[in-house]
């Protein structure tokens, strides 16, 4: 073929990050090649256009710009590395052919291509823009299931979350030792249940967790990854749940607390700008019901002395009864919750002997946990059966597949608690000693925070103790303790009626009589209140 030296040619250089492109040349290495193959047979090289852009689909836009100049006449042909660089979708592949039969394009040069303006030359043109379509789109169904291959075998596919690294070297996720543990934390702080997302937000940011442009976590971004399963090992993939193979960062536990926290609080509380009243939320009006609130006054003397006092009422909110409950001084209120907390405190004896008793339930409470598990692992057998039998129906066409999804969801998850609680049992199997032992402590040192003038203490001492049951009725708060502290006030009434053996142990009780001991105090203080369940360790009340 004789090259005209009146040409002129368009040199166009093109490489993408995708995958279709990457063997090709880097941009540099075609421009040194072309040059030199533009030299070698004499072609007048006009101008240079380099791109970096996929041409899977049409509107790259110095490509468009390339073929209006050559619609303006300002060159004749193009000069590229290979027609895949100039066109891998239709559109673009027929736009250079249309300009090639105008008349427009007279000569298009390859270093590994040939062509010639003919009919021949034309059908070859538009073999090789076809294979490079065809190549495209068969590569991205093969790149498809080859993501939907991994993510079968528990391997998540894509960019990982905070709190998590893509390993390029061994091409998984894996946790990312500086930032899991404050990612955790975050979950902790929002679980507890008295906090804001901008809290969690505030949070990050002190531990320099911050958006790509350096600014605090928007509380949008705080919920996504509040409510992310991919921290718990499930993650979503093609409006699918999966199951995960990398390290969990928190407990599937921990998680659905957090959830059940993001949706009771869908509306986050807005709190006034001060809050001075301590004991403020504690109580209720023991005539209409309705919450105590407290309130500052002032008091002005004659010689210009002020006094300041904190006085609690009710809010009298309620429109169909007018209450007439009185207000109350923050000193004598202060005087009687003390004097409830000092009925509910427990006596040094008694908590050495509890002490002792705990340490002897070990072994008992290691068989019930071994039951429990191996029942657990009965169940776990039976779910993986259910996804199997899932699995098949859906691949036989026996099951739409949004339901498909909805119940492999259900299962997976269920699964999930399954093997984190088999998992924590026999970890543990004696965690429960630990609150136990915590409740011992704090309710040994009741008789310190009634005492003492700390009012934060014990506000959060009668919260514990007396949950939601606390009335303020004829200036007087009164309350049942709940739980073990109602057991705890029990046994102090029968202290000078019955022995003590008698308080602290007993034959029969709302435990199974197998375990040797059997105490009154013990056997509604123990499992249920401190997050575990009596059924978590076979027992059922």
């Amino acid at each position: 073929m004789n090259n005209n030296p009146s040409q002129k040619f368009f040199l166009y250089a093109r490489k993408s990050t995708d995958v279709e492109d990457k063997q090709v040349l880097s941009i540099e290495a075609q421009i040194t090649e072309l040059r030199a193959f533009a030299k070698q047979n004499n072609l007048n090289i006009v101008d240079t256009f380099v791109e970096k852009q996929s041409a899977k689909i049409p509107g790259r836009p110095i490509f468009g710009e390339m073929i209006k100049r050559i619609e303006k006449n300002e060159a004749d042909g193009i000069l590229a590395w290979h027609p895949d660089r100039l066109a891998r979708n239709s559109v673009d592949g027929g736009q250079i052919i249309y300009l090639i039969d105008c008349g427009r394009i007279a000569a298009l040069k390859f270093p590994q291509f040939w062509f010639e303006p003919t009919p021949q030359g034309k059908f070859m043109l538009n073999i090789a823009f076809g294979q490079s379509k065809y190549y495209v789109d068969s590569l991205s169904e093969n790149t498809k299931r080859g993501l939907r291959q991994k993510v079968r075998r528990g391997e998540y596919p894509s960019l990982a979350p905070v709190g998590y690294l893509n390993d390029s070297r061994v091409k998984t996720v894996v946790v990312d030792k500086k930032r899991a543990p404050i990612i955790r934390q975050a979950f902790e702080l929002y679980a507890e249940g008295n906090h804001r997302l901008e809290d969690v937000s505030d949070f990050l940011a002190q531990n320099k967790i911050v958006s790509k442009s350096g600014k605090k976590i928007h509380i949008t971004r705080t919920t996504f990854i509040l409510s992310n399963p991919f921290y718990c090992g499930l993650f979503r993939y093609a409006g699918e749940i999966h199951e995960g193979k990398y390290e969990p960062i928190i407990a599937k536990k921990l998680f659905d607390k957090v959830q059940e926290v993001l949706k009771q609080r869908g509306r986050p509380r807005h709190k006034t700008a001060i809050e001075p009243q301590v004991f403020r939320g504690l109580l209720r009006c023991g005539t209409c019901g309705m919450m105590i609130t407290g309130e500052y006054r002032i008091k002005k003397q004659k010689n210009g002395n002020k006094h300041y006092y904190t006085y609690y009422n009710c809010t009298k909110k309620r429109k169909d009864f007018k209450c007439g409950e009185s207000c109350i001084r923050q000193e004598v209120l202060d005087k009687q919750i003390s004097s409830l907390l000092q009925k509910v405190s427990l006596r040094p004896d008694w908590a050495k002997k509890l002490q002792i008793r705990l340490e002897k339930d070990k072994t008992q409470s290691a068989k019930s946990v071994s039951a429990f598990v191996q029942g657990s692992q009965e169940k776990i057998k039976v779910i993986q059966t259910k996804l199997q039998r899932l699995l098949d129906g859906y691949l036989e066409q026996d099951i739409d597949r949004e339901i498909y999804r909805v119940e492999k969801a259900k299962l997976l998850s269920e699964k999930k608690s399954l093997e984190e609680q088999n998992i924590k049992l026999e970890q543990k199997q004696n965690d429960w000693l630990e609150p136990m032992e915590n409740w011992i402590k704090v309710a040994s040192n009741l008789e310190k925070i009634a005492r003492d003038s700390n009012l934060f203490n014990k506000k959060v001492a009668a919260e514990q103790v007396f949950g939601s049951n606390l009335r303020l009725a004829a200036r007087e708060a009164r309350g049942n303790p709940q739980n073990q502290w109602a057991a705890l006030c029990a046994a102090h009434e029968m202290a000078g009626q019955k022995s003590e053996s008698q308080i602290l142990e007993r034959v029969t009780g709302i435990e199974p009589v197998s375990l040797p001991w059997q105490g009154n105090i013990i056997a509604i203080i123990r499992y249920p209140h401190f997050g575990c369940q009596m059924s978590d360790f076979g027992y059922q009340i």
